[in-house]
């Protein structure tokens, strides 16, 4: 049986140790989640150093998917107003004070950004939470993930070097320097609201450049929250911008940040269609662009692998944030020999997990963030039981629990005409295909345009190394379900985007390399 305490202890191995000092808090915690003081919550769009509506006075509600309840309204902005925040950032790059600035400076305000996240982990997880409907240790587990990435690139800005290089003449000097790209327009998901900001922003202030933020019309108040807290850490007004909409102007927003010449890259993580229309886009500016989109993750268990461990890293893989991030295992392909055996217990675990209201101790899976997404998980599963698939746990909604709830499901004996076959349900579905051979495992695991993670569980030191090699994806997890940290290189292949996040590599999104060759030196 899966505990939350267990569930605890798998968390902290993916967001680091850092996590276990935010579990003695978890129940006090619960206590006040929803306090309507939290001191972090914003109702205005933070632009130039200050807090400011839409010009037409338009707002649109957020909701908590768990119970429906508004949380409050935030401004809906359209073109003109995310200009003058693109002016804003654009102004705040040339200022002296931002482009002259040391990277030891750039280091210290990261560092005091940083200092503010850790003590407000409690009042941003919170928020969060309510917001994204995802449990409450879930989300302390995202803050620290999160803040670590302040942490790192506050380290990482003190280290850009440039190169030396070895002249082929004998009175020249070669030499290669970083400097930052200019404004960045960051577009960020509603999963992790938290955490990709900060992969992101970190970076990109790292880096030198100022940044526009555009968070999912789901849940800004996280990112309102992180504002404030680059407000109180000293950041020099223009540098963050945070800009809200709903999804009436998202559209318009995304164009005006992807054709503006005042913007000089785009990092974007969301869908594969949109991130196609985002990098369409740019073309015509050649600008600089980072995409991390959707993925259509393997999970393949052969029959050498260690059947506990197995369990557990699909457990692990498959529930965190409802089965809605973009790493979650989506394709669970089982060696035939072990397919009854690790069905039969992973069902077993499945029906045990605690579904509820993630502000409340102990659960497990909260709802589903939208109608939208609810209904697509509906549709996914009823189309593979019309075609003969066996849904072998759950495939419900549970209104007991709320509107947007969906039971964690297990469905086996698909087939490749089935929608759960070929494409990523983002939910609490666990698709299982039964396969012979490595061979048959590696083409159907490889038979997709989506190469972003895969996963695979196997003791046969041989295999390890050949099926890794082979495996088309940005990433894998080897006998591991939990494979996001802050040191690795995040991103993926295929139509699953372009460039890397995180690690020293997530730098290299915000800076060029200027060459400069000195001639006719006296020797």
């Amino acid at each position: 049986m899966i505990r939350s305490v267990l569930v605890l202890r798998s968390a902290s191995k993916w967001y680091d140790s850092g996590f276990r000092s935010s579990l003695s808090s978890v129940t006090t915690f619960t206590v006040r989640a929803m306090h309507s003081n939290n001191p972090l919550k914003q109702s205005q769009a933070f632009v130039n150093g200050r807090w400011i509506g839409a010009r037409s006075g338009a707002t649109f509600d957020v909701q908590n998917p768990a119970n429906g309840q508004v949380l409050g309204a935030v401004p809906d902005m359209n073109r003109e107003d995310v200009q003058l925040a693109i002016d804003a950032a654009y102004d705040a790059f040339y200022q002296p004070s931002w482009h002259n600035s040391t990277a030891k400076e750039r280091s210290a305000m990261l560092k005091n950004w940083h200092a503010l996240m850790e003590k407000n982990r409690q009042e941003i997880a919170s928020i969060m939470t309510a917001e994204s409907g995802k449990p409450l240790v879930e989300s302390l587990g995202e803050v620290t993930y999160g803040n670590s990435f302040v942490e790192w690139f506050a380290e990482e800005a003190r280290r850009i070097y440039g190169e030396i290089v070895p002249s082929p003449v004998a009175n020249r000097q070669i030499m290669m320097t970083r400097h930052p790209v200019g404004v960045a327009g960051l577009i960020t998901p509603w999963n992790f609201p938290h955490a990709m900001i900060t992969r992101k922003a970190a970076a990109a202030i790292a880096a030198g450049c100022t940044v526009v933020i555009k968070p999912a019309e789901d849940t800004p108040l996280t990112a309102l929250a992180l504002a404030r807290l680059a407000e109180e850490a000293g950041f020099p007004k223009g540098v963050i911008n945070v800009i809200t909409s709903s999804r009436t102007h998202a559209a318009e927003i995304g164009q005006l940040l992807c054709g503006s010449d005042k913007v000089a890259a785009i990092s974007f993580t969301g869908s594969t269609e949109v991130g196609k229309l985002l990098y369409r886009q740019c073309a015509d500016g050649v600008k600089r662009i980072g995409l991390e989109l959707g993925g259509n993750a393997p999970f393949i268990v052969f029959k050498s692998a260690d059947m506990e461990k197995a369990l557990t890293g699909a457990m692990n893989s498959k529930f965190r944030n409802c089965g809605q991030t973009c790493i979650s295992a989506n394709r669970f392909l089982i060696q035939d020999e072990v397919h009854d055996e690790f069905v039969e217990k992973l069902v077993e675990r499945i029906r045990k997990l605690a579904i509820g209201d993630g502000s409340r101790d102990g659960v497990q899976i909260g709802p589903l963030i939208n109608q939208a997404q609810l209904t697509k998980v509906e549709r996914f599963v009823q189309d593979a039981r019309e075609k003969g698939a066996t849904v072998r746990c759950g495939g419900q909604t549970l209104p007991k629990h709320g509107a947007l709830y969906y039971e964690p499901t297990v469905v086996t004996d698909l087939r490749d005409n089935m929608l759960l076959y070929n494409e990523e349900v983002f939910g609490p579905v666990v698709s299982v295909v039964r396969f012979k051979t490595e061979a048959e495992a590696l083409a159907i695991a490889n038979g997709t345009r989506r190469g972003l993670a895969g996963y695979f569980f196997s003791n046969d030191l041989n295999q390890v190394f050949r099926v890794a090699r082979q495996l088309e994806t940005g990433m894998v997890g080897i006998n591991e379900g939990l494979i996001s940290a802050t040191e690795a290189a995040f991103g993926g292949i295929k139509e699953s985007g372009i460039g890397r996040e995180g690690s020293r590599h997530g730098i290299d999104e915000y800076v060029y390399i200027k060459y400069l060759c000195y001639g006719n030196l006296q020797q």
